[in-house]
């Protein structure tokens, strides 16, 4: 017959000297909260740079004069630490507000081209909404915290801006 082996002595892993004392507090963790909301809008595609066959050569039935409508859903994506004490990153309730204001006021309901100043000189594709609410929640977000503007003009068109201004080159 053999021998027992000896017991094995479990070590625990990490730093020995924290052992018997109280635990360190948990290092900061970041996380992303997303919110998402829908609105119905009209819109041309229609560009003042281009003759009226070069817009419809190049936007097709979109470019229809009088216009023509989506139901958009919009994901907002914001980052940051989770906060020890709320264990929230942003008050949820905080984030919907900034979104009626930055997105559903200016664009529910409305004509892109017509009721929205901005687009009186933009081009109102999906690109240029998604950098359109961008902006705007940018100015009411606290600072860095704004991480992806996801805009669905339809279930198989969706843009993601991420705020980024152009493309470096290498």
């Amino acid at each position: 017959m053999e021998p027992a082996a000896p017991a094995r002595k479990h070590r625990r892993r990490g730093n020995s000297a924290h052992r018997g004392s109280a635990m360190a507090p948990p290092a900061a963790r970041l996380a992303r909260v997303s919110r998402a909301v829908s609105f119905s809008a009209c819109h041309r595609l229609h560009s003042k740079s281009l003759s009226d066959e070069e817009n419809l050569k190049l936007f097709g039935k979109c470019n229809n004069p009088n216009g023509h409508g989506h139901n958009y859903r919009v994901i907002v994506t914001v980052r940051g630490e989770i906060d020890p004490v709320s264990g929230m990153v942003i008050n949820l309730t905080d984030l919907k507000e900034y979104m009626q204001e930055a997105i559903l006021e200016p664009l529910d309901h409305k004509n892109l081209d017509k009721d929205v100043p901005y687009f009186a000189e933009v081009v109102s594709t999906t690109e240029n909404i998604a950098v359109f609410i961008w902006e705007n929640l940018k100015k009411l977000l606290p600072v860095g915290t704004l991480y992806k503007v996801k805009v669905y003009e339809t279930d198989q068109n969706i843009v993601v801006y991420k705020g980024e201004e152009t493309i470096s080159e290498k």
